[in-house]
């Protein structure tokens, strides 16, 4: 943040700019991990009856969660999750990392956050040739993670363990994703998934999205009951937030 807004520690050489040379990814100013890495830093400061609830809710649009102390909050970035197994998908898939993951348990529940900046969702992994009908787009891969490692695949178990809470947030300068909406209908989204007929799924809607501007305003309305370190924390992300949603990289002409 300090870097880019006020150009603190120098700036990001030439042949970086140009894409030549890769720098560290807390210098390029394309980078998504660096928007991640600074919100992640400024929610862990907040606490978070000031914006749990409402981040969530603004996202998925319904008064899903409420406004608690909650137990046992963690928030994480880049969570690796295991392999998708094998014999659920008609294709082999590597491991997930989660940007952000947040979890608290009362009641138990986990929320993935998808982090994009200067690109959108990716429409498919490497190894999927398309000829199994099924999409395998980053998103729709997050929620079929996120509804194995929530417990909601029906199998046998020496112990039965209880589903945990769970839904998955885009989060981006603008809003509109296309797959945020199509996997919105619960229809789709169980005709998105192989063997869906194993899983038991979670109250709709598991899945939404929330912009740059969106962020700032759940943050700024809950401002007035911050403490002093909260408001500093959060005014320095506002700031960085607008600066980075009027300068996001621009598409090559025709892509």
């Amino acid at each position: 943040m300090l870097v880019e807004l006020h150009r603190k520690g120098g700036s990001v050489c030439g042949p970086a700019r140009a894409g030549t040379l890769h720098c560290p990814l807390i210098v390029r100013s394309s980078s998504e991990d660096v928007v991640t890495g600074e919100l992640v830093r400024v929610l862990r400061l907040v606490n978070p009856r000031h914006w749990v609830s409402d981040l969530l809710n603004a996202g998925l649009g319904c008064a899903r969660f409420r406004r608690q102390v909650y137990r046992q909050f963690r928030i994480d970035p880049w969570v690796t999750k295991p392999r998708y197994p094998r014999h659920l998908l008609p294709w082999e898939e590597g491991s997930t990392q989660v940007d952000v993951q947040i979890t608290w348990e009362n009641p138990p529940t986990t929320i993935y956050i998808e982090a994009k900046y200067g690109s959108d969702l990716s429409p498919s992994v490497s190894r999927d040739d398309g000829s199994s009908g099924f999409p395998s787009d980053q998103l729709i891969r997050n929620m079929r993670v996120g509804l194995l490692d929530c417990n909601y695949l029906r199998e046998d178990r020496l112990f039965p363990v209880s589903p945990r809470e769970f839904a998955v947030l885009v989060l981006a300068p603008s809003s509109g994703h296309k797959l945020v909406e199509r996997y919105r209908d619960p229809l789709r989204l169980r005709a998105s998934i192989p063997h869906a007929e194993r899983f038991d799924f979670p109250p709709t809607p598991i899945v939404g999205e929330i912009d740059y501007h969106e962020l700032r305003r759940v943050l700024m309305t809950r401002r007035r009951w911050m403490n002093h370190s909260e408001r500093f924390a959060v005014n320095a992300l506002d700031d960085y937030l607008e600066f980075k949603a009027n300068n996001r990289p621009r598409k090559p002409s025709g892509s």
